[in-house]
């Protein structure tokens, strides 16, 4: 017997739970600064809790990849942009990852 459309209504429900529930819980306009400031930053949580751990997995050098996290984050620290960031921080894993191999 198959489960596929016992599973894709489940993957149906969560997903339509998750997007209704703040529509029916929240009727009216938030109006605490604190919990609005709070559920701004949830979406660069989630994103950086996603991908951060998968920095580590993307090469096929761990020293590599610790040597480019730590260049990004020197880099970001120093208030660089997104762009320059991303390319050191590659550059380098690259370089290190071929290095260490």
């Amino acid at each position: 017997m198959n489960h596929f459309w016992i599973y894709v209504i489940i993957m149906f429900g969560v997903t339509y739970l998750v997007r209704v529930l703040p529509f029916v819980v929240f009727r009216e306009k938030i109006k605490s600064r604190y919990i609005r400031s709070f559920l701004a930053y949830i979406p660069y949580t989630v994103l950086g809790a996603m991908t951060f751990p998968a920095v580590f997995y993307a090469t096929g050098s761990l020293p590599g990849a610790m040597a480019g996290v730590f260049v990004a984050l020197v880099l970001a620290y120093r208030g660089k942009g997104l762009f320059p960031v991303a390319v050191f921080a590659s550059g380098t894993a690259f370089l290190a990852g071929w290095f260490f191999m």
